[in-house]
């Protein structure tokens, strides 16, 4: 079981204001600086197909500048694979992408995905690249990710978040049950997406979970109260959820 619980915090939506009036302001490296200061154990950033936030030169700009690993965000094409191969980030995560979608949607599909899915493990693995998948809180997704050799995998929050409060125990059950069985199976387990506040303790309450990743939440809250005090107050409820298993 993992005694602390990292925190990366995904700065793509820094970008997506920059990229709504161009020029380079607001700075998703000086986000990604703030954040590091205010207890941020890594920093997340999804490169999309589109551009449709993080440039490609935002992620070099964050290679060469943080201190803290770089997990990076992509989809399983051969585009991200070279480009993710050239760079080596710390860790890549990969995910379903859609152009018509705002955010990322859900889990993807590698039980029907793993004849695609595998060769791509394996290539950023050979570039010394830790490899996670990010899937739906499913024991038949978590086998498929085993079967094809992904080390961690990150299991989608966005149900659990969304639920109302009736429903969020049942939500908040699901994923202590699959991130038990990521334990027990030998795999990293994350947790991310649609993280707040509010929904964050119980979360990161379940001892077999290692990392979450929380993004547009903590952008969100910064305008209200500063990026360096959202990511602070979410390390801090973090903490206490952890301290509280002791």
């Amino acid at each position: 079981m993992a005694n602390s619980l990292r925190l990366g915090v995904n700065i793509d939506h820094v970008a997506t204001v920059r990229n709504a009036r161009g020029g380079d302001q607001p700075d998703p490296l000086r986000a990604a600086q703030c954040a590091i200061h205010a207890g941020a154990d890594g920093i997340t950033a999804h490169l999309r197909e589109d551009r449709r936030h993080i440039l490609d030169d935002d992620i070099i700009r964050l290679m060469d500048s943080i201190s803290v690993p770089l997990n990076l965000e992509m989809a399983a094409t051969e585009e991200m694979v070279a480009f993710a191969r050239r760079i080596k980030p710390h860790a890549v995560c990969l995910v379903p992408e859609k152009r018509q979608e705002l955010t990322t949607e859900g889990g993807l599909n590698v039980k029907a995905g793993q004849s695609h899915l595998k060769p791509v493990v394996a290539a950023l693995s050979d570039a010394g690249i830790r490899v996670s998948l990010f899937i739906e809180a499913d024991p038949a997704q978590v086998d498929a990710a085993i079967a094809i050799g992904a080390p961690v995998v990150e299991l989608h929050a966005g149900t659990y978040s969304d639920a109302t409060d009736a429903d969020r125990p049942r939500e908040l059950e699901r994923l202590q049950t699959v991130a038990a069985y990521v334990h027990r199976h030998g795999l990293e387990c994350h947790i991310g997406h649609g993280l707040s506040f509010k929904t964050v303790g119980p979360v990161a309450a379940i001892p077999t979970v290692t990392e979450l990743n929380i993004g547009h939440f903590l952008i969100g809250e910064a305008i209200f109260i500063g990026l360096e005090e959202s990511v602070r107050q979410m390390r801090q409820l973090m903490d206490t959820a952890r301290l509280d298993l002791e």
